[in-house]
């Protein structure tokens, strides 16, 4: 680009195109590339954009060409570029192609500028100048065949990567609300202008270009400018120096050097997202928290950051506003909304181009990179999946609302640089254990997020529970005082699996954190909060909850406001302080308020004693009730047997049965007598699911309703789906009169119908599916027609001067057109003229447009009306959610009963599915224990094996409650242990068993002690967990639980292994009374208590081939003592060498002592001596010294029966 004489820019001319003329002698030379032209990338054909040069007013406007005048240089020969020259700007070149040569600025000479060095393509975002977007951006008369030069455009080449890796979400947003919404421009971003070249679409070239009168002013080097071709200075073009001249004698005289002018690196500025932010900001080089401690210091906070107050004071209001909120949440992925996109600013941006690739570009001073608004659930679900915690912030204003603000504000004072740019605040913080959007939860099942206080209580454990659902604003409260081991909180964690923890920083046992982090998943957030400063005391609780007025009272004193519970939890320190931490973390996240408000709150016990069978932390792991031991998924689970719910609260219902499965045989029967009834009756069953089955997740939405955060299609789908659950329960009462459960659920339905009845014409349904708005019927919300009469006037206003403009120029084809934000242009034909005041804003080539001065006051008025009322909109919005919560018990009380009703439905689909034999359970009342399965086959493999083969189960009764097992190594005791305690289960959950009968007692309690695992995090040893484990049962085991052993004793040497397993097994049996399995290689031990009346021996039967050291399992449970382990067998079927087995053997001979131990008793009972077991001689023994007293009756009882055996 050039200055003419009058200081008019005027384009490079453009070589003419219209007629190939053979080339001459004195042409070739103009046919020649500069050198660095001749190596770059082949251009492609379309012309290359170039900057905008429109000069800003005050200041020079800068040159971009890089060659020199002809005048300057005569000896320089004009190298033509391999590109055509491109205009500075579309508008320029239409009017040099309307006009013509301007006689007046014509030159000829003029230096046509090297091709440009062909760069990576990309998207150019660009973007105005001005915070307000500038909705009438009129052009100048004299140039009206152009677009507003004002107007941001982009420009996206054909072969250029995607700056975000556009999707459809993406590209429907730059459709529907053009580029001006992607970047919101902001006040503050003038204040430090990006040095990154603005292009503009290339327009088609004109065929006559118009060339200045008189040679231009000398045209300096841009040093910022490295696209185009080095100029040689008095150097000849190449074509020049290799022209032969037969009349010229003279050598050729050696070429010149080159000299390339060198840039000083210094002036250059490197753009943002090439650089390391700590690179950029000293104080994130150097970090330091909000106490201004490092990272090395003990005490140091990762959630925050310190900016030193002069380095503050730098930055500009846009990085202000960022700034401010980013050092309060460091550790925080920052979504900060930028017009139609959400934008990571510095250190967030570069973790979103790490893991996802997301393109980095720049903003303002800072690296970027952004999604689109449509796509913010999907990538702020990508990073909280990764364990970050993901804060959004929004905008309060539009570019119309901060202008409108603005002229309302009278504040006699200049405005600050703060307050000239859009508002922005927190609108929330996502983290993985505390979603509250459904269409970020990808789990029916619940997710809790758990605050744990812990304290030391008579030299015991004592814990204050707080836990919370976030997405059904469920609140659970607990305290209790714990044994030595800690059973209660294992169960509770193993119950519960937080996703997220809570906990007092300093202030919790290495105990209580082992038990956390080994019944955790590695993805659990962990955070450790400062004492009294963030975890609440119970008093500073309290006060916190009043001042907050969660809970306000009318008439009496608002803790009489208080949920039941909470009042209660005011007399427990404990939990009042786990709660205290569990709601300033929610307030922190920005969504306590709509949690508590709705008093959702019960109190929560692991071991519920009195009524249900306890399944303590370690045996939902044993026996896989929740997750597998291989992978940690629920294949192959009891609970993945039992869940055929279709309802996202039924699930989440059924899995607290089986937590919890029932002990009172009344209850049991009652529950097996619904499946039975809906079993007998598929119409029942039919038509909850086919009326049902697709309900959504109401037991959520009506919190997110509550929250006031609930889109209109989903306040639609509530109200659709409480009128569905009032139909089908219309009809299931036709079908419930067999059963009482289900006639007694049917009817404990409340009554929808009379809340149901005001919204059916509330609103347009048809407008809250199509269009997500919720538009009131007329008469209901008096604003929302006003603001509706309001746009129809200003519609109407608009219409009448459309009509008076096509009378006016005498023009039917008058039309109006709206051109991205600019709406209702006049679109006028191109040869009726036009009154002077109306400013051109667009042109093709058939019609131009136009805004008259009345027509932009109408359009304003259009355009501030419609602003207004979306905000009515969103009034109306948050006043229906407000008047639906009102009857919120209701709603979750209907919640409830479908629930139940579709748990009942599970238990019996599941009893339908066990195939044949399967049969009721049924309940016996006797005061001894039973537990009779009869060819009973496993529930979790009934449809991964087909030919299982079934054993009888047959503990205490008439029977002895203990079976001693022994078998082979792999021989199926394990199966038999996992199999008799999952049918257990299932029996007391109400659902069926896959055996031909099956009778029992009530189980209170199921321990176990399975498998040999060592824990290292805890320092503890195979046979370390092995007692421990084995301690609890000792404690806490009665007469009616189940109890399975599983090789106790082999982490230690044989003679303590015998040892412990005889003591241990000699207790449950004669003190406890328990029924169970005890499954062990030591033979010794059948023979010690063959004669005890508790204890039966059985085997797993095998053949064995000893010629071949081969076994056949049978897998068959029958009466007996093994020969053996046959360790050395399974070495040889696991390919041990024959070698080695045998040496193996001839030791195994020579020192095993415990089958030696059965020897000798053999040889006592052939001299006629009687052998009494170790454990009847310390009895005896404990009774002589202590009295009978101190033996307790039971074991008495049993001595006696033993002594009578013998």
């Amino acid at each position: 680009m050039v200055r003419g004489i009058e200081g008019n820019e005027m384009s490079t001319p453009r070589a003419s195109s219209q007629k190939k003329q053979p080339a001459s002698a004195s042409q070739s030379a103009k046919n020649q590339k500069s050198i660095l032209g001749f190596f770059q990338k082949k251009s492609t054909n379309s012309p290359t954009p170039t900057r905008d040069t429109k000069p800003t007013q005050g200041a020079p406007t800068p040159n971009f060409t890089k060659t020199t005048s002809a005048s300057h240089n005569p000896s320089l020969t004009p190298q033509p570029s391999s590109d055509p020259a491109q205009p500075s700007s579309p508008i320029r070149q239409e009017r040099v192609g309307s006009q013509g040569k301007n006689k007046e600025n014509e030159v000829t000479d003029i230096a046509v500028s090297s091709p440009s060095r062909k760069a990576r393509k990309a998207v150019n975002y660009a973007e105005s100048d001005n915070e307000d977007d500038e909705v009438f951006q009129p052009i100048d008369n004299g140039a009206r065949t152009g677009r507003a030069s004002k107007r941001r455009r982009v420009v996206i080449d054909d072969d250029s990567d995607d700056e975000f890796a556009l999707d459809e979400a993406t590209q429907q947003a730059l459709v529907e609300d053009d580029i001006d919404d992607f970047i919101a421009p902001d006040e503050s971003e003038d204040e430090a202008p990006s040095n990154k070249r603005k292009r503009q679409r290339p327009s088609k070239p004109s065929t006559k270009a118009a060339v200045p009168s008189s040679p231009p002013a000398t045209i300096k080097r841009d040093d910022s400018d490295d696209e185009n071709d080095i100029v040689m200075d008095g150097v000849p073009s190449t074509a020049q120096q290799w022209t032969f001249d037969p009349d010229n004698l003279e050598p050729l005289k050696p070429r010149t050097a080159i000299r390339v002018p060198k840039t000083d690196a210094s002036k250059v500025k490197v753009k943002a997202s090439a650089t390391a932010p700590e690179k950029r900001h000293l104080w994130l080089a150097n970090m330091l928290d909000a106490d201004r401690k490092p990272p090395d210091h003990p005490e140091y906070d990762p959630r925050t950051l310190y900016i030193p107050p002069n380095d503050f004071e730098k930055l500009s209001a846009f990085e202000k506003q960022y700034w401010e909120i980013k050092k309060k949440f460091w550790d925080s992925i920052v979504f900060f909304k930028k017009g139609k996109f959400y934008e990571l600013y510095e250190r967030d941006a570069v973790i979103g181009h790490q893991l996802f690739d997301l393109k980095l570009t720049d903003r303002v001073n800072m690296c970027m990179v952004g999604v689109p608004e449509a796509s913010l659930d999907l990538w702020a679900n990508q990073f909280v999946a990764k364990g970050y915690r993901v804060a959004r912030v929004d905008q309060m204003e539009s570019a119309l609302a901060k202008e409108m603000r603005e002229r309302g504000d009278k504040k006699p004072t200049k405005a600050k640089k703060e307050d000239k740019i859009i508002r922005r605040e927190l609108a929330g913080v996502l983290t993985l254990g505390t979603l509250t959007e459904t269409g970020m939860l990808t789990d029916d099942m619940s997710t809790y997020c758990m605050a744990i206080k812990e304290t030391d209580r008579n030299n015991l454990p004592a814990f204050g529970i707080a836990i919370v659902d976030t997405a059904t604003a469920q609140f659970q409260l607990c305290e209790f005082t714990d044994d030595i081991d800690m059973t209660r909180f294992e169960t509770l964690i193993a119950q519960m699996r937080p996703k997220e923890l809570l906990v007092e920083k300093s202030c919790i046992s290495a105990k209580a954190l082992r038990i956390l982090k080994n019944n955790t998943t590695p993805s659990t957030l962990w955070n450790y909060l400062k004492p009294g400063k963030e975890f609440w005391s119970a008093d500073d609780t309290m006060r916190e909850i009043e001042a907050s007025q969660y809970y306000v009272s009318a008439t009496e004193d608002d803790i009489e406001a208080w949920p039941p519970v909470l009042r209660e939890a005011r007399d427990h320190n404990l939990t009042m302080s786990a709660f205290g931490a569990l709601l300033q973390y929610l307030r922190l996240l920005k969504i306590e308020r709509e949690l508590v408000t709705l008093s959702n709150f019960a109190w929560y016990d692991p071991i519920r004693k009195a009524t249900s069978l306890v399944l303590d932390g370690q045996s939902l792991i044993n026996l896989e009730i929740f997750a597998n031991n291989v992978n940690g998924s629920s294949e192959g689970t009891v609970f993945k047997i039992l869940n055929r719910c279709i309802t996202p609260f039924g699930k989440r219902l059924l899995k607290q049965w089986v937590c919890h499965p029932l002990a009172d045989a009344k209850k049991i029967n009652a529950r097996l007598d619904a499946v039975d009834a809906l079993n007998s009756n598929p119409d029942v069953t039919e038509s909850f699911t086919a009326s049902l089955g697709k309900l959504p997740d109401l037991e959520r939405l009506i919190s997110r309703i509550h929250a006031g955060r609930c889109r209109a299609q989903d306040f639609l789908n509530v109200l659709e789906g409480f009128e569905q659950i009032e139909y089908t329960f219309e009809l299931l009462k036709q079908f419930s009169e067999g059963d009482i459960v289900v006639q007694q659920l049917v009817s404990s339905m409340p009554e929808l119908s009379s809340v149901l009845e005001d919204w059916k014409t509330a609103f347009d349904r048809k407008a809250a599916k199509s269009d997500g708005v919720l538009v009131p019927t007329p008469g209901i919300e008096e604003d929302f027609d006003n603001s509706q009469e309001e746009i129809s006037t200003c519609e109407n206003n608009l219409n009448r001067l459309l009509k008076k403009a096509r009378t006016d120029l005498n023009c039917t084809a008058i039309v109006y057109n709206d051109i991205g934000k600019e709406i209702y242009q006049l679109e006028v034909p191109k040869k009726v003229k036009v009154p002077k005041d109306w400013d051109q804003m667009s042109a093709t080539a058939k019609v131009t447009r136009y805004y008259s001065p009345e027509l932009r006051k109408l359009v304003r008025a259009l355009q501030e009306a419609q602003e207004t009322h979306g905000q009515i909109v969103r009034d109306v919005a948050g006043r229906f959610c407000a008047r639906f919560d009102e009857n919120y018990a209701t709603w979750l009380a209907a919640v409830k009963v479908v629930a139940q009703l579709d748990c009942l439905i599970s238990l019996a689909k599941a009893s339908a599915s066990l195939g044949e034999p399967s049969c009721r359970p049924v309940f016996s009342e006797e005061e001894r224990t039973i537990v009779d399965f009869q060819e009973l086959r496993h529930p979790c493999m009934l449809n991964t094996v087909n030919d299982f083969i079934p054993n009888d189960i047959t503990l205490g009764g008439d029977t002895p409650s203990i079976n001693l097992l022994t078998g082979a190594n792999a021989a199926g005791k394990s199966t038999i242990l996992r199999m008799t305690c999952v049918a257990v289960i299932m029996a007391q959950v109400g659902c069926y068993v896959p055996c031909t009968s099956a009778t029992l007692t009530p189980v209170d309690r199921i321990m176990s002690r399975l498998g040999a695992n060592d824990n290292i995090f805890a320092a503890q040893s195979t046979f370390f967990v092995e007692l421990s484990e084995t301690q609890k049962i000792l404690a806490e085991a009665t007469p009616r639980s189940l109890v399975i052993l599983d090789e106790l004793g082999r982490g230690t040497s044989s003679y303590d292994g015998v040892a412990v397993a005889q003591a241990v097994l000699h207790d449950i049996s004669t003190r406890i009374g328990c029924v169970g399995f005890f499954a062990t290689h030591y033979r010794s031990l059948a023979k010690e208590f063959e004669a005890h009346p508790e204890i039966s021996n059985k085997r797993m039967r095998i053949h064995v081939d000893d010629a071949s050291r081969s076994i056949t399992f049978l897998y068959k449970l029958e009466d007996g003592v093994a020969e053996g382990s046959f360790g050395m067998h399974c070495a040889a079927m696991c390919g041990i060498p024959s070698k080695i087995i045998e040496n193996a053997e001839i030791a195994a001979k020579e020192w095993e002592h415990t089958s030696r131990l059965g020897e000798r008793m053999d040889s006592r009972k052939e001299e006629g001596a009687a052998y009494l077991p170790l454990g009847m001689q310390s009895d005896i023994a404990w009774a002589m010294r202590e009295g009978l007293q101190g033996v307790g009756d039971r074991a008495l009882d049993t001595l006696r029966a033993a002594l009578a055996a013998l």
